[in-house]
């Protein structure tokens, strides 16, 4: 009886340690190689370094809470928002009055938007709430805060985020958008600082 016990518990026992070797190292270590080789920055996390310092990532929105920069989508995530560790929407209804009261800030912290549709970007979170790209709707919408800011002709602002504007994958996936740190690093390398 033990030989059948032990004849029969023997494929399930060198199986279940086959499988954990090959899927739980062989098959990570194979794709974490594969994208060190192939993809160095993007399995890296997209970092951007400035003087040797990471100030940031292509996939994680910031916070710029300052006049002279562009402002990304409002964040839930954490107490002060764009925090990775609480990543997560707000789930605020349209009649909760925390979000009529933020929006309503966020326009008038906008002179360039009164009496205009707003982008729905401009005003609600996105589902992680750490989303680093705007529309370009709701970049052009910022203009005239940023150049007033930053004392530069609006049409040089209008330029750079002309410049900023990211294609569809394929010219089919996705929308045109606009990355907030790419578009905000631009505007400190090539615009004045007040």
């Amino acid at each position: 009886m033990l030989n059948d016990l032990t004849s029969a518990l023997r494929p399930a026992v060198v199986l279940t340690l086959l499988f954990a070797l090959l899927l739980g190292l062989a098959y990570p270590a194979a794709l974490t190689g594969a994208g060190q080789l192939l993809f160095p920055h993007q399995a890296n996390g997209s970092l951007i370094r400035e003087n040797g310092r990471i100030i940031g990532s292509e996939l994680l929105g910031q916070r710029f809470a300052e006049a002279r920069y562009f402002h990304g989508r409002p964040s839930a995530a954490g107490s002060e928002g764009y925090d990775a560790a609480a990543s997560s929407g707000s789930n605020l209804g349209p009649n909760a009055q925390a979000l009529i009261t933020r929006v309503k800030a966020d326009i008038a912290a906008n002179p360039g938007v009164s009496g205009e549709p707003i982008p729905a970007d401009m005003v609600t979170a996105s589902a992680s709430g750490l989303d680093p790209h705007i529309s370009p709707a709701t970049a052009l919408a910022q203009i005239d805060r940023v150049a007033a800011a930053r004392g530069l002709k609006r049409e040089t602002v209008e330029a750079l985020v002309s410049d900023h504007i990211e294609t569809p994958l394929f010219g089919l996936l996705g929308e045109d958008r606009v990355n907030v740190l790419a578009l905000n690093r631009a505007l400190d390398r090539d615009g004045r600082r007040p």
